[in-house]
């Protein structure tokens, strides 16, 4: 009785009460940090993970560690800018900086990928609050559940580490505070997610979106504006300032020239606007697995609007084609805004239910959503990289794992390594890593690794090539097992010469892959 006057009494002042978690919210949490650090390390371990993205993130943040500018020497030479690369000028991520504490107790790209498990499964409690509010403890729980296992979460977690392990968290305490009547806590974690990524501002931008069709209209105006700006300003004016581009990431040329352009042809081309969303049929296949995997509920909600600008962001854009599948880390930056949706679009549904529908109380409508998507979402984790965790063979050592081993122990440490795309994760805490790209850097070391198709060769047989070049230009093979090779050769000027002034792999790959440069 005590708590129930405490909660109306709280929702006339437009506030929900403080209140202590259930037990079993911190084991759901607890669980989904485990299985995640889990599938994160197995793959470390296996040289599944990548230099290109997890050693450039490695390299920033030891770099924020030690009280520098966050530099990626593998970032800037691959790339063809510079040895002093900052990647801030790549993306606008300075919330990387919070992490660098976790380097002060152990210094290496593991620490990255344990911190993402640990920082998707932190979104959980925030959720379990705003759904048990809207539908009850137990479709709450089922709730947590199916988004611990869904496959946005997964697919991030075995794609090296990325800035996206903060969404899932910072929207859904912006969301819950809101629901809470805790604006101040809302507004701080919009802030905290405009140091995510330049384009969180378009997110913000559509919680704004939600704000004002939901009357909150002052509040909902100055997200949407404030939003938009701060992408403009991250784009044109921070990323520029360390050494970046505002045009990197531009793809939207067929739509117009600029933001505005664009968004005046998507007002004036509906039609065409609506058909580039859908085609190729790789981007509708993508949506349908998204909003179908949480039964289309996130359209009952005004709620979706927040992951509506990010959607139009990676679907419209026509340079880059990996942003509209579900293979990478792109699904992780709508997949809260999307569960968040649909609860509120249960609830609504719910709600307009008559009453003598429900005839189990603890059954309801609600339950059944949350069980059905649950259901769902462990039906498919077979074909996802959970799944994984289920096969023996992910546990086991093989004679390419142990040569790999062995290569990397043959690197000492400090030195400068040219390592293929799979290798120089396990040298990145210990030696300063370039990738292994197809343009000579003349670095001392060389791990390659010739049978395998790594990125950025254009095959197997173009890595062996250059492994080739390498030996008639003085290298010598100081190891060779399984197809692992290490080279070695004196530093001299030459290194010094490509360091200061690398060039892009790019435009060598077009000799090597007999076609013109990309």
């Amino acid at each position: 009785m005590r708590a129930s006057r405490a909660l109306t009494r709280a929702a006339s002042e437009g506030r929900a009460p403080r209140r202590r978690l259930p037990a079993g919210v911190t084991a759901l949490t607890l669980a989904a940090a485990v299985v995640n650090v889990t599938l994160a390390l197995l793959y470390y371990w296996r040289f599944i993970d990548t230099t290109f993205d997890l050693v450039i993130f490695d390299q920033a943040v030891r770099a924020f560690a030690h009280f520098h500018a966050p530099v990626s020497i593998a970032m800037g030479v691959a790339n063809g800018d510079s040895a002093h690369f900052s990647v801030l000028g790549d993306h606008w991520s300075p919330i990387l900086a919070v992490l660098a504490p976790l380097y002060w107790i152990h210094d290496g790209p593991a620490t990255l990928v344990v911190a993402q498990g640990v920082l998707f499964a932190l979104a959980i409690p925030p959720l379990w609050v705003f759904t048990e509010r809207l539908l009850g403890p137990l479709a709450a729980y089922l709730t947590c559940a199916a988004y611990m296992l869904c496959f946005p979460v997964s697919t991030a977690m075995s794609f090296d580490f990325h800035e996206v392990a903060f969404v899932p968290l910072l929207v859904a305490v912006m969301a819950e505070r809101f629901q809470a009547g805790r604006r101040l806590h809302g507004v701080a974690a919009a802030i905290a997610l405009l140091l995510v990524k330049e384009d969180m501002g378009l997110l913000v931008a559509g919680f704004g979106a939600y704000l004002f069709v939901t009357r909150q209209r002052a509040m909902g105006l100055s997200f949407m504006v404030g939003g938009v700006a701060a992408t403009w300003v991250a784009t044109h004016v921070l990323i520029p300032a360390v050494g970046g581009s505002a045009s990197s990431f531009w793809a939207y040329g067929q739509l117009g020239s600029t933001l505005p352009g664009v968004a005046w042809h998507v007002v004036t081309h509906p039609l065409q606007t609506l058909k580039m969303l859908v085609t190729p049929r790789v981007k509708l296949d993508t949506m349908l697995v998204l909003f179908g995997s949480l039964a289309y509920l996130p359209l009952a909600s005004p709620l979706v609007l927040v992951a509506v600008p990010l959607l139009l962001e990676r679907f419209l854009a026509a340079g880059f084609p990996s942003w509209w599948t579900t293979s990478y880390h792109y699904d992780a930056f709508v997949v809260m805004p999307l569960f968040l949706a649909a609860v509120d679009g249960t609830a609504r549904m719910q709600r307009r239910l008559p009453t003598r529908y429900i005839r189990w109380p603890a059954f309801t409508p609600a339950v059944a959503w949350a069980a059905l998507v649950l259901a769902g979402v462990v039906v498919a984790l077979p074909w996802t990289p959970l799944g994984n965790l289920m096969h023996p063979a992910l546990y086991r050592l093989n004679p390419r794992l142990r040569a790999a081993d062995t290569a990397v122990a043959v690197i000492p440490d400090g030195a400068l390594v040219e390592a293929a795309d799979d290798i120089g994760p396990r040298l990145s805490s210990r030696t300063q890593v370039l990738l292994l790209d197809g343009a000579p850097r003349w670095a001392p070391w060389v791990v390659a690794d010739p049978p395998d198709l790594e990125f950025p060769f254009c095959s197997a047989k173009q890595q062996a090539r250059y492994v080739t070049f390498l030996e008639g230009h003085g290298y010598a093979q100081v190891f060779s097992r399984d197809g692992i090779v290490v080279l070695h050769r004196p530093a001299d000027a030459r290194t010094r010469a490509a360091l200061a002034h690398p060039v892009k792999a790019a435009r060598l790959r077009g000799d090597l892959c007999g076609g013109p440069a990309p």
